[in-house]
């Protein structure tokens, strides 16, 4: 994919920052997740945020913190899961990553979905498997759901199994995006797109260096902070999973991968990426 396909399909991810922008102009994400034995999750997913230009970024561990700043990224934010959906002051709000599937988390699920109705919700990981449950429902909305499964969550949320998905992924991702009213990322070889109204398109970026742990936190991160910057949900949603793969594809072509990819190096390289499809308002 080229600069120039960026541009026809994703120009409001191609605009220029104007002069006087601050840190208020880009938004803030909110993380939720990184229960114990999974900080790295949603600092996966933070750090991404980060990298393709949030404003701010705040992490809600689902666990007391785990320390008291990233020493590689300082910049984020770090509280309690609780405090973050108790004081609000999120643009977005990206939920699920390494959460956790007990009670406790099914609870803290209910509690996002309450205090979300007015921000744009990503829903990754763990809370998609919570989410399949069908112990609560996404209910009506007044701003975008996005959800991203991987075959196996997607399966669940069907109710059906994996060779199932798989044999028809755009007729599964339509499916998952009536059933919930949502946006729905289908990720995997092709990743498909589809809208809540049933339009799908296909993301033809990436390759099987992306097969690695906690590279969809980071796409969930990227999806969050796209939206947060005010970019179109239609773009935002599909010019992160093509921002995502076009950053495999720049590591590969370099000699990073496909083998040992790993996700911080897809975060970085989409901050490369981001950065040569904005024009220049020189």
């Amino acid at each position: 994919m080229t600069v120039e396909y960026a541009r026809q399909h994703f120009p409001a991810l191609c605009r220029p920052r104007p002069a006087d922008s601050h840190k208020g102009s880009f938004g803030t994400v909110g993380i939720i997740g990184g229960a114990p034995g999974m900080a790295g999750a949603a600092l996966l997913a933070g750090r991404a945020a980060l990298m393709q230009g949030a404003g701010k970024v705040k992490i809600g561990f689902v666990q007391d913190l785990p320390f008291m700043a990233d020493p590689v990224h300082p910049e984020l934010m770090l509280e309690r899961a609780d405090t973050l959906l108790r004081t609000g002051q999120m643009t977005v709000c990206v939920a699920g990553m390494g959460m956790g599937l007990d009670e406790k988390s099914l609870g803290l699920l209910y509690q996002i979905f309450r205090a979300t109705l007015d921000i744009p919700l990503v829903l990754d990981a763990d809370g998609l498997t919570l989410l399949a449950q069908g112990k609560l429902g996404a209910g009506a909305r007044n701003r975008a759901l996005v959800l991203t499964p991987h075959p196996q969550e997607a399966a669940r949320l069907l109710d059906c199994e994996v060779e199932e998905v798989q044999q028809g992924r755009a007729r599964a991702a339509v499916a998952i995006s009536k059933k919930f009213d949502a946006w729905t990322v289908l990720k995997g070889h092709k990743t498909v797109i589809c809208s809540p109204q049933g339009d799908t398109r296909t993301n033809n970026t990436g390759n099987p260096g992306l097969a690695s742990g906690g590279t969809g936190d980071v796409l969930a991160g990227m999806l969050g902070a796209c939206l947060a910057q005010g970019v179109e949900t239609s773009q935002a949603v599909s010019g992160a999973v093509w921002l995502h793969g076009a950053a495999a594809d720049l590591l590969v072509n370099e000699g990073t991968g496909p083998v040992g990819l790993t996700a911080t190096d897809v975060l970085l390289a989409a901050r490369r990426v981001r950065n040569s499809i904005v024009i220049s308002d020189a």
